[in-house]
């Protein structure tokens, strides 16, 4: 008698209603147990830190060097397969809790000792905490913590002070301001693209004509192919942070890349993705269409051109789930809630920053001032009639001055209102 379906084979979803369909099974999966950090010296609770990249025990100062094996750009990825997502380890590979945010509804994830009870993305205390759940995907690969909370501060502290837009109190509170070190989530994509283009491109020709020089435009139709080959295209997995600020953080080195283990999230928080693959993916895919179309459009004799169309076809196509490191803090300025990034391994800065608009504007009306002070001089010496020559020049003076007080107004209200539109 032989058995159905054979060995080795397991049930997979059908398209067709009534019809049973089989695929080999997929290789087992080694899960990473749960486990616990507890210091082999005294019995307490450790930490990883980033001052010296290993377990640290609070209590009696133990220390247990990480085992980091730098895999950088090699890390593997998954292609989009069932059988891939069939052999995906769940969960966090530890116990964790999870943290409910009633004001933003962001929802991060503790250590089980942590007594916290504060939203590190709004800074609410309307907070709630639950067991994490362990069927979201585990991380694959991570990047440590390089950078310090005492150089947050200290890098904050002098990226607020680099404005003089902004209200003198906010250097007290940037020296006072307490760091979260979280592991945010993010998706990478790999694809290589092909396409093929079609479009008519303007080219200007000139000829002569009753005695004068003309000019027109001439449509004519050009064609190509672009190929691109696109490695490591990052896309955030959480949706409770702004993806402004984290645009500006970006430079993260994937070089550094480490296999995850769940040491690196012992005392730290860390975000699960509620951006899944599927809509991250979608992102990847039209930011990939983009670069190819700028490729495309590139290869034209001219930049004007229309009725463009392009045949685009995705190969090789692959993901990681990695997590990044960040520093998060949320202070609080004439009642509204600011916010500061820090990526936790190379130590750039992307924030929000309150406008002191009253000083905006005397420092506004104080570049206009020379300006309107040379124009009275001018106008007083070519009125009197002594000095001709010398009214002339100052109002020369008076016209540069306006010219660069504007310039200078102009970028520097763009600016205020750049930082408070973030």
């Amino acid at each position: 008698m032989i058995n159905f379906p054979p060995d080795g084979f397991i049930p997979t979803k059908s398209a067709v209603p009534g019809i049973d369909v089989f695929m080999p099974k997929p290789p087992d999966e080694k899960h990473e147990e749960v486990v616990a950090f507890t210091c082999p010296n005294c019995g307490g609770e450790t930490a990883y830190s980033a001052n010296n990249g290993g377990l640290t025990c609070t209590y009696c100062g133990y220390y247990e060097p990480p085992k980091q094996e730098v895999v950088g750009k090699q890390a593997d990825e998954f292609e989009f397969t069932a059988e891939t997502m069939e052999r995906v380890a769940h969960g966090w590979g530890v116990e964790r809790k999870e943290l409910v945010c009633n004001v933003c509804a962001a929802r991060t994830t503790i250590s089980p000792d942590e007594l916290t009870h504060t939203c590190p993305f709004c800074g609410s205390n309307q907070v709630v905490q639950v067991k994490a759940p362990q069927d979201v995907l585990r991380p694959r690969f991570l990047i440590p913590f390089k950078t310090t909370t005492d150089q947050c501060r200290q890098i904050s502290a002098e990226w607020l002070e680099s404005s003089w837009m902004i209200p003198r109190g906010l250097r007290k509170l940037a020296r006072k301001a307490e760091y979260t070190p979280i592991y945010i989530p993010f998706w990478t994509f790999d694809a290589a693209t092909d396409a093929t283009w079609r479009a008519e491109v303007a080219h200007t020709k000139t000829y002569r004509s009753g005695g004068k020089t003309r000019t027109k435009t001439v449509w004519k139709w050009e064609s190509g192919r672009a190929h691109l080959n696109i490695d490591d295209m990052l896309v955030t997995g959480t949706s409770k942070l702004s993806q402004h600020l984290l645009q500006q953080l970006r430079g993260y080195n994937l070089n550094e890349l480490v296999p995850y283990d769940a040491t690196y999230l012992a005392g730290l928080k860390a975000q699960a993705y509620d951006v899944n693959l599927e809509t991250a993916w979608e992102i990847a895919r039209r930011r990939m269409r983009e670069q190819t179309k700028e490729a495309c459009q590139s290869q034209a004799s001219g930049r004007r051109m229309r009725n463009f169309s392009m045949n685009l076809d995705f190969a090789d196509e692959s993901w990681r789930y990695i997590l990044l490191p960040l520093y998060l803090t949320t202070y609080q300025y004439d009642g509204k809630a600011w916010q500061i990034m820090i990526n936790g391994q190379n130590g750039v800065i992307a924030g929000q920053r309150p406008v002191a608009w009253r000083r905006v504007w005397l420092v506004l009306l104080g570049a206009l001032l020379p300006a309107v002070l040379l124009g009275l001089l001018a106008f007083l010496l070519l009125g009197s009639g002594i000095s001709e020559g010398a009214g002339s020049f100052a109002g020369l003076l008076a016209f540069v001055a306006l010219i660069g007080a504007l310039i200078f107004d102009v970028l520097a209200f763009r600016k205020a209102l750049a930082m408070d539109d973030i």
